[in-house]
Parts: C-alpha cells; sequence; structure tokens
C-alpha cells in the first residue's frame, strides 16, 4: 500500500463517468491512496453525475461540478483551486495506471521536496522533450531546462496537460488556465506562460511506461482538433510546421500576455 497524504488527486470529468470508474478502480487496485481525491466535472449532463454520486460512496472523493459546461480552463481551475495538500497529482479520467506507477510517484515526490526548484513531474507524453539533461539522482529521469534559442518550436511543451505532479502554488507562478477558448488553445498558453517563466521539470525517461491511454467507444475522447493541424499530407505538414515555429517563437517572446 502506498499512502500519498501530501497529494491531492485531481481528476478532471466530461461525460465520461464509466471511465473516471475505472481510473478510481485501477488506483485502489495498486494500493494507491491519497490526501484527497478530487473530480472536477465539466457540466456532464445525466446519467454521469448520477452515476458520479453512487461513485462517491465507493470511492470517497470531493465532486465540483458546474450547471453548464464551461471548457477545459474552468475545469482545471476549479479543480485546482478545490485541493489543499502541497502537491497535486494531475489525471485525465481515460488514464489508467501501471502497478509501478505508485513507486515512480514515490520517488518523484520524494525528489521535488529535495529540490524545490522543480515545478513538475512529468509521467506520460507522447513524444520525448527535446531539451533535457540527465538527472543526476536517478537515471529514470531527466530534467528539463530553459533553451531561449532552441531551434525546436516543440520547447514549448515544457508543460502537458497529460498526467504529471505538480506543486499546490503552481496556478500562482504561472497563472490561472485561459477560459472561454477550446481546450487545444487553454493548454497551448499554458505552455506559453510555463515557458516564459522558466519552469523547471522532471520527466520521466520511459514516458509510455507508467499510463495506459484508453478512449472506448462508448466514451470517446470529447477534445475535437481541426483537421488540418493532424493531417499527414506532406505538403500540409510542411506549411503546419513552418507556421508552428513562426507563430510559437513569436508567443513566446513577442506577444502580450
Amino acid at each position: 500500500m502506498f499512502h500519498f497524504d501530501q497529494v491531492s488527486l485531481l481528476i478532471t470529468h466530461y461525460k465520461r463517468s464509466k471511465s473516471l470508474e475505472r481510473l478510481l478502480a485501477s488506483l485502489q487496485a495498486i494500493g494507491c491512496r491519497f490526501g484527497e481525491v478530487i473530480v472536477s466535472d465539466d457540466g456532464s449532463p445525466e446519467p454521469h453525475i448520477s452515476y458520479i454520486s453512487e461513485l462517491k460512496n465507493q470511492y470517497d472523493f470531493k465532486f465540483v461540478t458546474t450547471p453548464v459546461n464551461k471548457g477545459l480552463g474552468n475545469n482545471m481551475n476549479k479543480g485546482h483551486l478545490a485541493t489543499s495538500k502541497p502537491y497535486v497529482l494531475y489525471i485525465q479520467e481515460d488514464f489508467l495506471p501501471d502497478p509501478l506507477f505508485p513507486g515512480e510517484l514515490r520517488r518523484a515526490l520524494q525528489y521535488m521536496e529535495a529540490d524545490h526548484s522543480i515545478d513538475m513531474t512529468r509521467f506520460f507524453s507522447h513524444s520525448r522533450y527535446p531539451y533535457m539533461k540527465p538527472f543526476p539522482k536517478d537515471p529514470d529521469f531527466s530534467l528539463t531546462y530553459y533553451a531561449p534559442l532552441a531551434l525546436k518550436y516543440t520547447k514549448i511543451y515544457n508543460y502537458s496537460d497529460l498526467p504529471h505532479l505538480r506543486r499546490h502554488n503552481f496556478l500562482e507562478k504561472f497563472g490561472h488556465y485561459r477560459e472561454g477558448i477550446p481546450g487545444d488553445r487553454t493548454e497551448y498558453w499554458m505552455c506559453i506562460s510555463y515557458f516564459r517563466k522558466k519552469g523547471k521539470t522532471l520527466f520521466y525517461n520511459d514516458y509510455r511506461k507508467l499510463f495506459d491511454h484508453e478512449n472506448s467507444d462508448q466514451e470517446p475522447s470529447t477534445m475535437v482538433r481541426k483537421s488540418i493541424s493532424t493531417s499527414n499530407n506532406a505538403a500540409l505538414t510542411v506549411i503546419r510546421h513552418l507556421y508552428r515555429h513562426l507563430k510559437y517563437n513569436y508567443d513566446l517572446f513577442l506577444k502580450k500576455m
């Protein structure tokens, strides 16, 4: 059994109550216990609200919701503000942890307690962050570093909404999530803020090992992206990369926040 009394588990949710149940059950099965569990809902309709109310009796969490859907930014802000522990473990409802995760979380927590310059630890990613150096205390982790003259525009993705551990003062240091805009833009502007303020990240090197990302046919992803941003067309890919290089660097260094 792993007890993380100083950690608030924050789970964001929207219309995927069965996925939420799978996540809560899997954390219980691998022996993870937290100082508190917050489920932040983005105005899900029935029957999800009633089902989550039933889950509360089994898994003992604080449920914060809103009468109408207000978007990812609002859901992240109100969820984080409902936490009270020194650290916040953020997981979206459609992820499932590997049995190895509790041990790696414990190590990451120890490293963050020992080094207060580390703002967050990332446990999952779709790709490796391009600017990192070995973490002296543990070969399973690396440290990101600030590279203002770095050529790869993916430098902005030092922050990510994917599963991570962060400090409770995160919103105070990097600002609140932008509200009233699409979810991918909300994440983008937090990436910009995190980079500008030189956020320091501990990155788990085997970044696909500790979580499975599951979207069932019954509860598909609610994030909608424009087809042009994901197209594999060769010409569109070149144009997209050039646009991102110019746009991201302009937002990083010239645009007023």
